[in-house]
């Protein structure tokens, strides 16, 4: 089996090799009666289905670039990203949990003149076209790592040349800015191929999918590895740690890498039924770091090895955990660099740090994205001289070589993963007539990571209360996750001689009340 989805309700759908196969010569066929080339964006706002999997394979035959989008983006979110990236196509489904992406569809289609064509998935799926006449097949892609170990994938890609852009994915990234992020296949293959290596994964895995697709820690460390193995990939549309666990079991799943509150919420699932998942044997916990008594516990109940990593969007995997090695390290820190990589610490001045300092996070790695979209000037402050991209975290790296991320240079705020753009929901919230003056902080969550407060300042007279706020938000058409879930109503912002916001002071501020309150429960 190639892919199985794993909906809502216990609903199931699968596609073997041929017929995905199959699938991506029909979307491939549809898109080049669209008239979309080589080298083109084609926009897919899809969750984790059976389609999002076959697109992607269609779009690779075809030589144009996989643009895909999360699902949780609305219109604010989507008509930044369509334009910047010209996409005439744009595929979506009638409605996703609850909500009207066909019409959203339609009124982005009436603002942008450069959208030419909506498809829109009917329930259940879109069969783009008939089957496309016999031919001869296209090399094989994306690339195994050599050896016999990795047998090749499905012939699904029509073989680009490695320089070619193969996907274009949109990221807040360490500035909080909106950058769509160029990979070429080339990158992507090999960062498959060093995190294949790295785990000894093997097309006998079943690599388990819970992150969104639309993620690159679904789409390169989900769908793209089990497309490099040959190997069965599970996706969930859905997340519901219950109905995951189930699959889990159920389809002998033994690789999972997903951020860390699908590992929290596994666990608890774990404990409530006092049984293991399976077959699962590795845990990658990305996007925030991992409570030691979290991954301490999910060893033992879920019989499987956890461990940190770090990468980025632009990066890709860097460091990660050593499977076989001392279970300590693997969650008290973020790993080693995978080999390849070089990770370094740096002040200030760019000077090298010694072991143990704590500075500025650089990583040196053959994965590295293209650059920007439309943003040379972005891509060259990213990187430094000597070609270190720049994370923007704060670490250490100690003398047997660990990273620990320590902070961050920028203010971001990391929700379970996802990077919260601060500056433009700050835009969005000094745009109502009642805030005088906002900044938006990280406060410490045990589940998440972190989740966002807003520390607001009201015009004289004027009211403001959580509920307001969310409504505000959402009539800005502002993505959820993306709203402060604290709101804290103050006179006046710490601020420096400057009049630049303290916001250091507003974190330890949120917190030091947080764990207050702990305290006196």
């Amino acid at each position: 089996m190639a892919v199985l989805e794993v909906g809502e309700h216990g609903s199931r759908r699968e596609l073997d090799f041929a017929g995905l196969a199959l699938a991506a010569r029909r979307w491939e066929q549809r898109l080049r009666e669209l008239g979309v080339r080589a080298g083109e964006p084609v926009a897919y706002q899809l969750a984790n289905t059976l389609e999002f999997v076959a697109i992607s394979a269609g779009i690779m035959r075809l030589g144009a670039v996989c643009e895909p989008l999360m699902p949780i983006f609305r219109e604010r979110e989507l008509r930044f990203m369509l334009r910047e990236s010209a996409a005439r196509v744009l595929v979506v489904p009638a409605e996703h949990r609850g909500y009207d992406h066909a019409a959203m569809a339609g009124r982005l289609r009436d603002e942008l003149p450069g959208l030419e064509h909506v498809l829109v998935l009917a329930d259940g799926g879109e069969a783009p076209g008939p089957e496309p006449p016999p031919g001869p097949e296209p090399p094989p892609g994306p690339e195994p790592p050599p050896g016999p170990e990795h047998p090749p994938g499905p012939e699904l890609s029509s073989g680009p040349r490695p320089a070619m852009t193969a996907q274009l994915l949109f990221t807040s990234g360490s500035t909080g800015e909106p950058k769509g992020v160029l990979h070429t296949h080339a990158s992507l293959n090999l960062a498959a191929a060093m995190h294949i290596r790295h785990f000894g994964l093997s097309d006998a895995d079943v690599i388990y999918i819970p992150s969104p697709l639309a993620h690159q820690t679904g789409f390169l460390y989900g769908m793209w590895i089990a497309l490099a193995l040959g190997a069965t990939q599970v996706l969930q549309v859905r997340w519901d740690a219950e109905a995951g666990f189930d699959a889990m079991r159920e389809t002998g799943s033994s690789f999972v890498q997903a951020a860390t509150p699908f590992l929290a919420d596994l666990v608890a699932v774990a404990r409530s039924r006092g049984e293991r998942p399976g077959a699962l044997r590795l845990f990658v916990a990305t996007g925030a770091a991992i409570p030691r008594a979290l991954a301490r516990e999910a060893r033992a109940a879920l019989g499987a090895e956890v461990g940190g990593a770090f990468g980025t969007t632009e990066s890709c995997l860097g460091a990660a955990f050593v499977p076989g090695q001392d279970p300590e390290l693997a969650w008290s820190t973020d790993g080693r660099a995978l080999e390849g990589v070089r990770l370094r610490v740096t002040d200030d001045r760019g000077r090298e740090l010694q072991p143990g300092e704590e500075g500025n996070f650089e990583v040196l790695t053959p994965t590295l994205f293209e650059g920007y979209l439309n943003r040379p000037e972005l891509t060259a402050q990213a990187l430094t001289a000597d070609g270190y991209y720049r994370t923007g975290d704060l670490a250490r790296i100690d003398a047997d070589g660990y990273l620990h991320i320590t902070g961050r240079v920028k203010d971001v705020i990391n929700r379970g993963g996802e990077k919260v753009p601060v500056v433009e929901v700050e835009q969005v919230l000094y745009a109502h007539p009642s805030v005088r003056e906002v900044a938006i902080v990280a406060m410490p969550d045990e589940r998440l990571g972190e989740r966002a407060c807003a520390f607001v300042v009201l015009e004289p007279g004027c009211e403001l209360d959580f509920e307001q706020m969310q409504r505000h938000l959402q009539a800005q058409h502002v993505s959820k996750p993306y709203w402060p879930e604290r709101l804290e109503l103050v006179s006046e912002l710490p601020k420096t001689p400057s009049g630049k916001i303290q916001k250091f002071l507003l974190r330890e501020r949120i917190a030091a009340e947080l764990e207050r309150k702990a305290v006196t429960r």
